[in-house]
């Protein structure tokens, strides 16, 4: 079964072919670095994607790692407390694009040329390809009770995500908006180390079941603070690369999902 965007995405409210729209989308992007696009989805998809999730649960792969805010090995000229060491804690489950069924809506809206144009414009890319390998393009991701994502940066310079099941409480996207400039080589360990310390104040994005999210991590420190409650959080992520012919890295695959195929 094939989806029309129609049938996936509310058009009247969202019409991502309107220039006008996407001019209003792309502004807003460029000025705050994130995107919240409300009841971007039609609520009888979200039903069916949060029924897709529960059914699906038992296959995915969780992880638990520490980490620290660069995603990277730790250094060892400086002190484990240094922001540049510290570690956070992240915890999830995931399930890959080929666990996705092949009759979901998620297919659809993903390979969907107008949905790829629509995103191209926003984010001011030439084109978006999807992953190489079978695992990477669509994940799903679960968040239970006392889960979390620690903070850190993204390697990438975006982020496109959809709300699929709110937790009764916690699961809170929080930011601090430019903190770090990665192409310079700044890392600016010291605003890093405040926010880890709780000493500066962070902005939140709000997303209800059905939001499309647009982020720019590769600068902005961010989290999501830990599940409260028996609902698990259900999100995701739709991963474009800006290359054809490109996977994920074996070992993130095997880190993430716990295999290569």
């Amino acid at each position: 079964m094939e989806f029309a965007l129609a049938d996936v995405i509310d058009l009247t409210t969202s019409p991502i072919d309107d220039s006008t729209f996407r001019k209003a989308c792309k502004r807003t992007l460029d000025e705050n670095g994130a995107l919240v696009i409300k009841d971007f989805l039609k609520p009888a998809v979200i039903s069916l994607l949060q029924q897709e999730g529960k059914d699906n649960q038992h296959l995915a792969y969780y992880t638990g790692n520490k980490h620290n805010v660069y995603l990277t090995e730790t250094d060892p000229s400086y002190s484990d407390s240094h922001p540049r060491n510290r570690l956070v804690t992240s915890s999830k489950g995931c399930i890959t694009t080929d666990q996705i069924p092949t009759n979901s809506a998620l297919h659809s809206l993903y390979q969907a040329p107008k949905f790829r144009d629509f995103l191209c414009e926003v984010l001011g890319e030439q084109a978006l390809y999807e992953y190489a390998d079978p695992l990477s393009s669509i994940n799903l991701h679960y968040a239970g009770e006392g889960q979390e994502l620690g903070w850190h940066y993204d390697n990438s310079s975006f982020a496109i995500t959809l709300m699929v099941q709110s937790p009764q409480q916690g699961g809170v996207f929080e930011y601090v908006k430019d903190v770090r400039d990665a192409d310079n080589g700044d890392m600016n360990y010291v605003m890093s180390g405040d926010i880890l310390d709780g000493n500066v104040n962070t902005e939140n994005l709000s997303m209800d079941p059905g939001a499309l999210v647009l982020f720019r991590g590769r600068n902005s420190m961010h989290r999501v603070t830990p599940t409260i409650g028996e609902q698990t959080r259900m999100l995701v992520v739709l991963a474009y690369n800006t290359q054809p012919n490109i996977s994920l890295s074996e070992s993130a695959r095997m880190t993430f999902f716990g295999r290569l195929g």
